[in-house]
């Protein structure tokens, strides 16, 4: 009891760290942390929203829930595999982008990940909103502004408190779920969908791509939520404490959205929130309001904290800058304030604008991610001066032309491949629609940024005129 009230209190004391490495003194923790961290930010209406894409796109039930389980699945292994980095280095995860992309380098990567986060904030704080109107029956302006509000202040406060708070959403939005699980079986009829439509490969294979896609947009801030545990965490217990946490609760509520818009396609998107809340007898729907508003905001407090965190990254490689607890908070209500914008300007034609963004992103996540994981597993195998990511005049250099080489190209190579509402490059109607963009991606990225590094000066080793810095250990070590 003891021990549980200290974990209380220092939750509630602002983080003192940002984008800095954690000495081996302050970590705590146990990596089963991580399956309800990313349990509960899987556990929201949000992505019982992109499941519904797989059968408004046109797939049949059956084979709808069958490309949510692959891509899920396939998705989930590169975004854990990040997450074991963070033990390992105990850096945030973009920052370590320094390492392959180079000290500047790694800035055209972070600037489309805080485009992402400004994204996905957004689109979810409208989610958010329309809950909390639903319960409280006020302007969902309003109502956004002050699920926004409640994720800033955890977000101000860091990484202890956004653990604990994700730790009970966790347990809460598990058992709403469950309920809501058995309301919606018990009020439609599956059996008259589960039989229609007609399966093709090229659509089967773009719902494919939007479920991996929903977990390689978690690959820039994963290991922002493992870096404090301590360094003897193995990295198969980082890897399957967030690959369970997230693969259930993603699974989960993508499956409930498919399903959901497939017994009631008009209702479901008419207003997903208010199918989910109508789910409830009378007397629940304000717990069941509740439940989505806390759901948004496990999902939304880690967008912000990562917005906050790359764009600190950002700053910090432009300009010295010390950032203490004012300019923490500073740097996180301005966030804010950016997706809280976008999300009041963003409600309408909200599913058609989601699924563009979703997949938008996979073409510029992918070879990035392709690279990290290449250069961390493969080619410097969990060597890296932490030193030299702090400073132009490392190892690491000011811009590695080798990984942006690697990553433009691998962008290119997806450009024919691409599908999209405004966008469809040429290749696709001959894919039947289908869009293998991110696989081409993945595999040019890494044969491209392995051949390229092979037979580089790879071993951390004190740069010149710079004091040794901490080095990571390798992997397996």
């Amino acid at each position: 009891m003891a021990s549980d009230e200290r974990s209380y209190r220092r939750s509630l004391q602002v983080e003192r760290r940002t984008i800095d490495h954690v000495p081996p003194a302050e970590r705590h923790g146990h990596p089963s942390s991580l399956f309800t961290i990313w349990f509960a930010s899987n556990m929201q209406v949000t992505a019982a929203v992109t499941g519904a894409l797989a059968v408004i796109i046109g797939l049949p039930l059956p084979w709808a829930l069958l490309a949510v389980v692959i891509g899920n699945l396939f998705g989930v292994s590169f975004m854990a595999l990040h997450s074991a980095q963070g033990p390992k280095l105990g850096v945030p995860q973009m920052i370590q982008s320094r390492a392959q992309f180079g000290f500047y380098g790694a800035i055209l990567p972070l600037l489309l990940v805080v485009v992402m986060y400004v994204g996905f904030f957004a689109t979810s704080a409208v989610l958010g909103g329309a809950a909390l109107t639903s319960w409280w029956s006020i302007n969902q302006t309003v109502a956004t502004i002050i699920v926004s509000a409640v994720c800033t202040v955890l977000a101000v406060f860091g990484y202890r408190l956004i653990h604990q708070a994700e730790r009970w959403i966790s347990l809460i939005s598990g058992l709403g779920f469950v309920y809501l699980t058995v309301r919606l079986l018990q009020l439609h009829s599956i059996g008259s969908v589960w039989h229609g439509g007609s399966f093709g490969y090229g659509t089967f294979l773009l719902a494919v791509t939007i479920a991996a896609t929903w977990q390689i947009t978690y690959a820039p801030y994963v290991a922002d939520y493992s870096r404090y545990l301590p360094e003897t965490t193995s990295l198969r217990s980082a890897f399957w404490w967030t690959a369970a946490g997230s693969v259930l609760g993603t699974v989960w509520m993508m499956g409930f959205g498919a399903v959901a818009v497939a017994v009631a396609a008009q209702a479901f998107s008419g207003g997903s929130v208010a199918f989910v809340v109508g789910l409830g007898s009378g007397d629940v729907r304000w717990l069941i309001s509740l439940i989505l508003v806390l759901g948004i905001v496990a999902v939304n407090v880690l967008n912000l904290y990562g917005m906050f965190m790359a764009s600190t990254t950002t700053v910090t490689a432009l300009r010295q800058l010390q950032v203490h607890r004012r300019t923490r908070a500073a740097f996180v209500v301005a966030a804010a304030v950016v997706g809280t914008v976008v999300a009041v300007a963003a409600t309408s034609n909200f599913l058609t604008n989601f699924e563009n963004f979703i997949l938008f992103l996979a073409y510029f996540l992918i070879p990035w991610t392709a690279i990290n994981l290449t250069d961390f597993y493969v080619v410097r195998r969990g060597h890296y001066d932490l030193r030299s990511i702090f400073t132009p005049s490392g190892i690491y250099g000011r811009v590695n032309g080798r990984a942006l080489t690697a990553y433009l190209v691998a962008i290119a190579v997806e450009i024919p491949f691409m599908n999209t509402t405004f966008f469809a490059g040429p290749m696709v109607s001959r894919l039947g629609g289908g869009d293998i963009s991110w696989i081409l991606g993945l595999i040019v990225s890494t044969l491209l940024y392995y051949a390229l590094m092979h037979g580089a000066a790879l071993r951390p080793a004190r740069p010149s005129g710079t004091p040794a810095g901490p080095v990571g250990h390798p992997i397996g070590g």
